[in-house]
């Protein structure tokens, strides 16, 4: 399905499930969308919508298939929370709580007033949330036609992603957890500053590498692919080596998360929805190296910034 972004595309699935199908995922809240959608729902009558986590690619239509197509919206609970939390603005979880955080954390005033003229882009993205979900665990086997799904759930990119596995198939449905060409964004959240969502992600990677078997892959953005703990190995690596670029920065002098970027990126980074994955990207690097004892916090006279 279509994106209005840079990534340009998210990957949805379809499984057989007895007389209708079960879909992975809904794709953007967004006009484009819903038409080739309309499409496809004429011969894949839908039974459920199993959501892998809260972002607006994923579960952007949740309630327009729960009206359009009858469609029950299973997800975890933690994530349909979340979701709740954005969408309505809760204490901590508002556009402006998030970018008064990148202020403390070096962000300039330019670069900030360009994100709050976005508004609340994730109620742009998913417009309206489904008035019930059926919430589901890790662990748990969900019978989808005859084959059984294990939920594997995995914390960083969201607070409680599920990926499917299903051993008698040899698939593994990995949502945002396991990309094959780019990395998922690791990103601190305003409403819990201090949580190390990158300790979060490697454990999690650490669930996936446990998978019996070669599953392949289906990833939400990209083509399938085999070698999932190669993968794992590369990721791990790739979050190592940033780590090492932001602790050898921070041991010359005490640095902010936005003087940081460039140390970080090879580009300039200059539009608004790169500044928002990047500014978050980075700081779940530097709280991940102070939670690691590697850096520390100076916290006087200005922004937020990190000492090796």
């Amino acid at each position: 399905m279509p994106l209005p972004f840079a990534l340009d595309h998210v990957n949805l699935w379809l499984l057989e499930d007895g007389e209708g199908w079960t879909a992975v995922d809904t794709g953007l809240g967004w006009e484009p969308v819903r038409a080739l959608w309309r499409g496809l729902l004429p011969a894949h009558p839908l039974q459920r919508v199993l959501v892998t986590h809260c972002h607006p690619d994923h579960m952007g239509l949740a309630s327009w298939l729960q009206r359009e197509a009858g469609a029950t919206t299973w997800m975890s609970p933690r994530e349909f929370a979340t979701a709740e939390a954005w969408h309505g603005e809760s204490p901590g979880n508002a556009p402006q709580d998030l970018y008064a955080f990148f202020r403390l954390h070096g962000l300039e005033d330019r670069r900030r007033a360009a994100l709050e003229r976005r508004g609340n882009t994730y109620r742009q993205g998913v417009p309206e949330l489904p008035s019930q979900v059926r919430g589901i665990r890790e662990g748990e086997e969900i019978l989808v036609g005859e084959h059984a799904w294990k939920v594997v759930m995995g914390q960083g990119h969201s607070p409680e992603h599920a990926s499917l596995f299903c051993e008698a198939l040899g698939i593994l449905i990995a949502g945002d957890m396991l990309l094959p060409r780019i990395t998922t964004n690791i990103s601190a959240h305003s409403v819990a500053p201090r949580e190390d969502a990158l300790g979060l992600y490697l454990e999690s990677l650490g669930r996936l590498e446990a998978l019996p078997g070669d599953p392949l892959v289906l990833p939400s953005h990209g083509l399938p692919f085999r070698g999932l703990r190669i993968r794992v190995a590369q990721l791990r690596a790739h979050h190592a080596r940033r780590c090492d670029l932001l602790q050898a920065a921070c041991a010359q002098a005490p640095r902010d998360a936005a003087s940081l970027l460039p140390v970080l990126f090879e580009r300039e980074i200059e539009d608004p929805f790169q500044t928002l994955f990047a500014m978050g990207e980075c700081i779940a690097h530097l709280v991940h190296l102070e939670r690691r004892g590697l850096l520390g916090r100076v916290e006087a006279g200005g922004p937020v910034r990190f000492v090796a």
